[in-house]
């Protein structure tokens, strides 16, 4: 039933890809009206829902975001338009830098979508992932002609496309090229070798032109196998490379809850936003976002084991389920010691995997973030999204995306450092070292670099095929 006609827009807000606009101008078209945090993947989740019933039902209905920032580089509007395009969402993007939209619509919780009907009323609200939005769309739709609205001057065409995963060896780069759903296999002056996947988003396994991925993010590489973390399909693939051959270890294609124990087959357990992998003892770990867990898969006898985390987003340590992570997103395993990237939580953790004791190196909470170097309980990194070690080395390398830099952590009790670069980084989001270098994906730029740690040398890798 239709409440009385909404309130309209602040003036406040800016417009990030489309001319200034407001409901008013969507009159006779049944609107969502998104409120969302574009670094938490809920809400980026709950976006892709809406975006995929508009592709079953073209023109029936008008996606407006409203991206309410809740770390200071969310205000800057490149950085946060980037955000949502990374996801692959093309809707028209308004940045409510003060969150007068968010307190004139008295909206609480991140994801929140406005449900308005083509008299400009609000027929529903659904907060989080409460409701049936399929049922509730096509009921805000029911009778409504074609009509939407698209983004304007949409990221520009480049070999890459936020590439959110990378992981080198002594003579190979592989790339997760997370826009363009597919890996590809390269040389270390960026020569493309061989493609994974056939470029569009799907779920599908065989050789390497016919396998299909959706969104891959984090990848790891153990002797003749490449394991993906595929983001979009919620699941976890391997790559035969003698071969080429593409097969899934874990997932359904959706999102939902993990299954303990062994599984029979891969689709007997969902995955959550699985974002990073690492191996180590045989046993793959997962960095899951979605649930705020780190799992491992034994890859011996197929097993899924919920290794830490308590669900709730936190900064908690503690042993094992008692343990609370904030987004976990990348993992890198040093021998008996998983280090865990938490975007949320702007932290890095350790996880003892003999005993799954979780540590807090450096982060304060969900809401403390900055960008300060020094001892680890003062030092503040801003949603960092990856790190990496080297085998022989005790400097952990962080991608700290938030303030567009390269920080270092020496384990043993050192200090937070930050990397002294030519320039600032756009949106780091994965790291590798290999071959006396750091090798960094600015997803943001669409780029892969170099990095040499000796000479402070920052070079563009070409990526060409």
């Amino acid at each position: 039933m239709t409440v009385a006609r909404t309130i309209d827009l602040p003036a406040s807000g800016v417009w990030l890809n489309a001319a200034p606009s407001s409901l008013q101008a969507h009159a006779g078209c049944p609107v969502v009206l998104a409120f969302v945090n574009a670094a938490s993947v809920w809400c980026m989740q709950r976006l892709a829902e809406v975006a995929q019933w508009q592709a079953r039902n073209p023109g029936r209905l008008q996606l407006l975001v409203v991206q309410v920032p809740r770390f200071d580089f969310e205000r800057e509007p490149e950085a946060a338009l980037k955000l949502v395009r990374r996801h692959g969402i093309a809707a028209p993007v308004l940045l409510d830098a003060q969150w007068d939209a968010w307190r004139r619509f008295q909206v609480t919780a991140w994801p929140t979508l406005l449900l308005i009907d083509a008299e400009g009323g609000e027929r529903e609200r659904l907060v989080g992932g409460a409701g049936n939005l399929e049922a509730s769309l096509a009921a805000l739709c029911e009778g409504a002609g074609p009509r939407a609205a698209q983004e304007i001057h949409p990221e520009p065409r480049s070999p890459l496309r936020f590439p959110a995963g990378l992981v080198a060896n002594a003579e190979r780069l592989y790339v997760a090229d997370t826009g363009h759903h597919r890996i590809l296999e390269c040389s270390h002056d960026g020569r493309v070798l061989r493609q994974f996947g056939i470029g569009s988003a799907d779920l599908a396994n065989g050789t390497a032109s016919d396998a299909a991925f959706n969104r891959p993010h984090g990848l790891a590489l153990e002797r003749e196998a490449l394991y993906v973390a595929d983001t979009g399909n919620h699941a976890v693939r391997r790559i035969h490379l003698p071969s080429g051959q593409v097969d899934t270890l874990c997932g359904t294609g959706r999102a939902g809850t993990p299954s303990a124990g062994v599984l029979a087959n891969p689709w007997d357990s969902a995955l959550d936003h699985p974002l990073d992998v690492a191996v180590a003892d045989n046993q793959l770990h997962i960095a899951m976002g979605g649930d705020n867990h780190v799992w491992s898969y034994d890859l011996g006898i197929r097993s899924l084991r919920w290794r830490a985390g308590a669900g709730p987003v936190e900064v908690r340590d503690g042993g094992g389920h008692l343990a609370a992570f904030a987004q976990p997103c990348g993992v890198v395993a040093v021998q008996q010691v998983l280090y865990v990237c938490d975007a949320l939580g702007s932290a890095v953790r350790s996880l003892q995997l003999r005993g799954d004791v979780v540590q807090t190196l450096v982060g304060q909470g969900p809401w403390v973030f900055g960008n300060t170097d020094g001892p680890r309980a003062q030092a503040l990194l801003q949603y960092p999204q990856a790190i990496a070690m080297g085998g022989q080395s005790p400097l952990l390398w962080i991608a700290d995306t938030g303030n567009g830099c390269l920080r270092t952590l020496r384990l043993g009790g050192g200090d937070l450092s930050t990397v002294d670069l030519p320039r600032r980084l756009q949106g780091p989001a994965a790291l590798a070292l290999a071959a006396d270098a750091v090798w960094i994906a600015e997803t943001d730029a669409h780029a892969v670099l170099r990095f040499d740690p000796a000479s402070g040398a920052l070079d563009r890798v070409p990526i060409e095929e």
